[in-house]
């Protein structure tokens, strides 16, 4: 593997030539991606050529420094993913996650900040009081459907049902269109069924945002009808597709992440005899350290471009890791993050993710974990964490489940849902 140091005679090097391509939709790479993490960095490499499906290249950035350059220079890294997509079949499983949207998430330039001042007009409605008491009674629901069993997997059971319905309630969305949208965004994110994927979520969106024209109310949808009024219904349904894609997985990941760690880190146990951090904590080391999107943040250099000595080609994609750069060596020292806000697991520069967005998505684990062991506090994992599984896949870092046990607990009272919000 050739490294930085031993260059050309130009002094610089191709990506192709930093060594083979590390595959990131493997089994295997989703069981150990820290220790390929690891791997890459041999020889002082900052980019890893890797590959996002058989025969699809892309460069991930695995060096924290860089990442912030690259992600605060989007003349040079433009999120639009036009012309490289028109490399792949349309009906590529990628294309739902990475294809081109008239939305703040793969568009540039004056477009982006178009979409952004939308995005940030429609999150501005959002009462982060409501949805923590949206997340309690969801919560109190959900475990009251699983507490008396003494067993329950928490992905399935507890996890997915608690992120779609809280975030279905605030975008405004009804629960029948609500459950049509969570199994068509599932396959999104799994790359199932392209087309009819699109289709579905287009279709669902569309009838979302004529019913608050007819009837608005105090949620996203309607004000992104209301209140963003040089949007077509096009750009409305894309905006309804970034909140969805960005409010379900990496929240529902963040969440599973987390209770993971409060199971198996000694320091999180009830019977600690020592002090026990508040869930909040907890959450924000997850960010920092196990990030639950890990390679995203996409960008498509418009021509070849020179990043710490190594050219990286046009119309190529360039992926940022945040895993990999969030526990960056050069960054974290021997100790760990002593300043979790620098962390790059909600981007960095023009895209990264709205800080509305970001509340919500912390307000909904902390208030989701909370209660959960507020309700269980002798739960423990049902298997061993080397036996819990992983999901596959280049993007995400969760397990595919959470099976726990735990002493049968009598129902919760659910608080009653608040009229005036």
């Amino acid at each position: 593997m050739l490294s930085p140091q031993s260059l050309s005679r130009s002094g610089t090097c191709s990506i192709e030539e930093l060594g083979p391509r590390t595959p990131l939709y493997t089994p295997a790479f989703a069981i150990a991606p820290y220790a390929a993490y690891e791997r890459m960095r041999e020889g002082g490499n900052t980019l890893a050529p890797v590959e996002l499906a058989p025969g699809v290249p892309a460069t991930l950035v695995i060096g924290y420094h860089t990442a912030v350059r690259i992600l605060n220079d989007p003349d040079r890294f433009p999120a639009d993913p036009s012309t490289w997509q028109k490399s792949l079949s349309r009906d590529h499983p990628l294309l739902p996650m990475l294809g081109w949207r008239p939305n703040a998430l793969r568009t540039a330039g004056k477009e982006h900040a178009g979409h952004r001042d939308a995005l940030q007009t429609a999150l501005s409605v959002v009462d982060l009081h409501a949805v923590r008491e949206r997340t309690i009674r969801v919560a109190s629901s959900l475990i009251n459907q699983f507490c008396q069993a003494g067993e329950a997997e928490l992905i399935e059971h507890f996890i997915t049902p608690l992120v779609f319905t809280v975030l279905n309630e605030t975008v405004g969305c009804p629960p029948a269109s609500g459950e049509r949208l969570r199994v068509a965004i599932a396959a999104m994110f799994e790359g199932v069924d392209t087309e009819h994927v699109n289709a579905e979520v287009a279709e669902s969106l569309f009838e979302l945002i004529e019913l608050k024209r007819r009837t608005p109310a105090a949620d996203i949808a309607s004000w992104l009808v209301h209140r963003c009024p040089n949007l077509t219904d096009e750009q409305r349904m894309n905006q309804l597709v970034t909140i969805y894609s960005a409010g379900i997985e990496p929240v529902r990941n963040l969440i599973a992440n987390t209770i993971r760690r409060m199971l198996t880190a000694v320091r999180y146990r009830h019977d600690n005899s020592m002090f026990t951090p508040p869930v909040r904590d907890a959450v924000e080391e997850t960010l920092a350290d196990d990030p639950p999107m890990a390679n995203l943040c996409n960008s498509y250099p418009r021509q070849p471009v020179l990043v710490d000595r190594v050219w990286l080609p046009a119309d190529q994609p360039v992926l940022v890791s945040m895993a990999a750069c969030n526990t960056d060596p050069a960054i974290i020292g021997e100790h760990g993050w002593t300043d979790n806000s620098s962390h790059l697991a909600y981007g960095s520069g023009p895209h990264a993710c709205p800080d509305m967005a970001r509340k919500m998505s912390k307000q909904i684990a902390i208030e989701a974990i909370g209660h959960f062991f507020d309700a269980f506090p002798e739960a423990e994992l049902a298997v061993s964490a080397d036996e819990m599984p992983w999901r596959t896949g280049p993007f995400h870092r969760a397990p595919a489940a959470v099976p726990v046990a735990f002493p049968p607990t009598p129902p919760l009272i659910i608080p009653p849902a608040p009229g005036h919000r």
